[in-house]
């Protein structure tokens, strides 16, 4: 299902290989919360989407674990950002911009964290929307 959705708005989408109910448990003790139903299905399916010029659409499952980690840990992004504790991280633009759910209040809908001024956003209505728009040939800049 997820694969096709993607290839539907990039034949050329790349995927990693289905993650496992043990890798998912194993994320969400490390995370300290559940993934979202929708975001451990598409893992089932491939760890991770690479769209245009290899920018991670949505990331492999370390990969979410580590940079949702870094973010609401490094001291630095605590002294520059608002908090990204109800944010759940899943994929970027490949220039610094993140593509995340939310968490508090749990959201279907996919915002963009815009690094350069800290703006949280709307981009997409849920997952598949998300991957439409970001996988469509918009360019890194889609949702601007």
């Amino acid at each position: 299902m997820w694969k096709e959705a993607a290839h539907e708005a990039d034949e050329e989408a790349g995927f990693g290989g289905p993650v496992g109910a043990d890798a998912v448990a194993r994320a969400e003790r490390r995370l300290g919360e559940p993934l979202p139903a929708v975001l451990v299905s598409l893992l089932g399916e491939c760890d991770g989407i690479v769209g245009h010029d290899g920018t991670d659409t949505v990331w492999p499952l370390e990969q979410i674990v580590e940079q949702n980690l870094f973010f609401r840990s490094d001291p630095d992004f605590a002294r520059l950002y608002m908090p990204f504790d109800a944010l759940l991280f899943f994929g970027d633009n490949g220039g610094g911009d993140q593509f995340a759910f939310v968490r508090t209040p749990e959201r279907e809908d996919v915002f963009v964290w815009e690094h350069e001024d800290d703006s949280r956003r709307w981009v997409a209505r849920d997952l598949r929307d998300y991957l439409e728009r970001a996988l469509a040939g918009g360019g890194d800049d889609w949702y601007r």
